[in-house]
């Protein structure tokens, strides 16, 4: 069966699920997305990769990845390979040694690993046929009301962060960091890039 690579292309509240989220996963070779529903935790997982940040601790997927490098198992692709009653399957394909090894995995828990291992993410035309949608219009217009909203609060947010010096921003990016406050972090990291970029 032919494998449909996908990337991810958004992270956001899921609309029909108010505590969830949702991750979106574009086809790489075509339009469709594929919108999976996931809990906070595993949402948070995936943006702390995705982000780039370092916890003072580290998150239970990074502490498997950690595992996984320790006794030299590299994670070489995520499959997501069933969906049966509105539920997603996936199985991590890991190779040691030259031994393929396939682990079943919860799809929100594979993406994590995915974005930590740096590795490609596929998928099955039966399963976007299934569960797939089509992408009409630029993805900017098709932000959800709460994305939007969103995005205006964090504008705001950024914008008192102004006011800060450099030398402040970098203690307070410490100090939320250890709350394990990822949101506020990633906007700090934000205004200290767009200070960099100005300096430059």
């Amino acid at each position: 069966m032919k494998k449909i690579e996908l990337d991810i292309v958004a992270l956001s509240h899921s609309v029909t699920q108010s505590h969830n989220y949702a991750v979106v996963l574009g086809e790489q070779e075509g339009s469709r997305r594929l919108p999976i529903v996931i809990g906070g935790f595993e949402a948070q997982a995936i943006a702390v990769a995705m982000e780039r940040m370092t916890p003072n601790r580290p998150l239970t997927h990074d502490l498997f990845k950690n595992a996984l490098d320790t006794f030299e198992i590299e994670l070489k692709e995520v499959v997501i390979n069933n969906l049966l009653d509105g539920i997603f399957y996936a199985r991590l394909i890991c190779m040691k040694g030259g031994e393929m090894i396939e682990i079943d995995s919860r799809t929100s828990d594979a993406l994590a690993m995915a974005v930590r291992f740096n590795c490609p993410i596929f998928t099955y035309e039966f399963i976007l046929d299934a569960a797939g949608v089509i992408l009409e219009e630029p993805e900017e217009a098709v932000a959800t009301p709460s994305s939007s909203a969103k995005k205006k609060k964090k504008k705001v947010k950024s914008n008192s962060l102004s006011q800060y010096s450099d030398e402040d921003l970098g203690k307070m990016l410490g100090e939320v960091l250890g709350e394990e406050d990822y949101e506020r972090a990633a906007e700090i990291r934000d205004e200290i890039k767009r200070r960099k970029t100005l300096e430059g």
